[in-house]
């Protein structure tokens, strides 16, 4: 299919931009929420198709994409409970009705978090490849003696500026990008020149590298199925079953939860599906989005 792009529009979050793409004039309205180094442009296949029946909009989080990169916890920490803030005000200032929100790696996470902080605005959440944390200090807690000292002594020397920043240097190139992406990417075709310049572009702004520090440090804060255990709202669940980063084997385990309706395996697909093959995606959320009734008006 040929990817139709969106012109980007900003929106002020407490004094900050955050860039957001729009399509689609009618029916329910639907938020796709990124992941990891990621932003908006990630969603380039999705948008056009699902806008065929919805209002969707994607945003680029605090931290990320296009949207402005403050210093780390000045004043706002990069964690969820900052994302969900900023995705609920969003929903209420710029769209005003109860969304559905479909987030992929961390940005399940994100929505998650939505749903559970602010029941009252979420329908429903849809999730791909649902990032499991498992660098989260709880994990680590129950590893070998390497993780549990290795990984925090990883973090800690990153945490030091000139070397993070070294590091952060020596990912954000695209030959080193590009293989990343093959690595998580089910399908190679799918890691294009175009991918690897629109996920680099917003890499080069400034604040970038400390917003990328800060996360890869972020051990703290709640795994999914902390979440899922209180989403009061029904929960979709599509896995593709080549991610090296998120073993599907462990992603079944979410299915588990009473709020999860349906946990699809996509085969051939790795990390990021909805851009490795956006028609069967595009078609299984459109299929999931019909299937929830809408509320019945008081």
């Amino acid at each position: 299919m040929t990817a139709t792009r969106v012109n980007r529009q900003f929106w002020q979050w407490r004094g900050f931009p955050i860039a957001y793409q729009h399509r689609g004039t009618s029916g329910s309205p639907v938020i796709l929420i990124h992941g990891f180094g990621a932003h908006s442009d990630h969603w380039r296949k999705n948008l056009p198709v699902l806008a065929q029946q919805h209002r969707v909009y994607a945003l680029d989080l605090l931290g990320f994409g296009y949207s402005a990169k403050p210093t780390p916890a000045d004043p706002l920490p990069y964690t969820f409970d900052t994302w969900a803030a900023l995705i609920h005000d969003f929903a209420e200032e710029v769209i005003g009705d109860p969304v559905y929100l479909i987030g992929n790696s961390i940005g399940c996470v994100a929505a998650l978090q939505v749903a559970v902080t602010y029941p009252e605005g979420v329908r429903g959440v849809g999730m791909l490849n649902c990032s499991l944390r498992l660098m989260h200090e709880r994990y680590l807690a129950q590893g070998s003696p390497i993780q549990r000292w290795g990984t925090p002594l990883v973090q800690a020397l990153l945490g030091w500026k000139p070397l993070g920043s070294l590091f952060f240097a020596q990912v954000a190139q695209p030959q080193a990008l590009g293989k990343i992406l093959r690595q998580a990417y089910g399908r190679q075709e799918a890691v294009t020149d175009e991918l690897v310049n629109l996920l680099l572009a917003p890499a080069r702004t400034p604040g970038a590298v400390d917003v990328f520090l800060a996360f890869i440090r972020y051990s703290q804060g709640p795994l999914p199925q902390d979440l899922l255990a209180q989403t009061p709202c029904p929960v979709w669940i599509a896995w593709g079953e080549r991610d090296p980063w998120e073993p599907i084997a462990l992603g079944r385990t979410l299915a588990d939860y009473d709020c999860v309706q349906e946990f699809v395996t996509l085969p051939g697909l790795g990390h990021c599906p909805q851009d490795e093959d956006p028609d069967t995606v595009n078609t299984l959320i459109a299929r999931w989005l019909a299937s929830i009734p809408l509320p019945t008006p008081s």
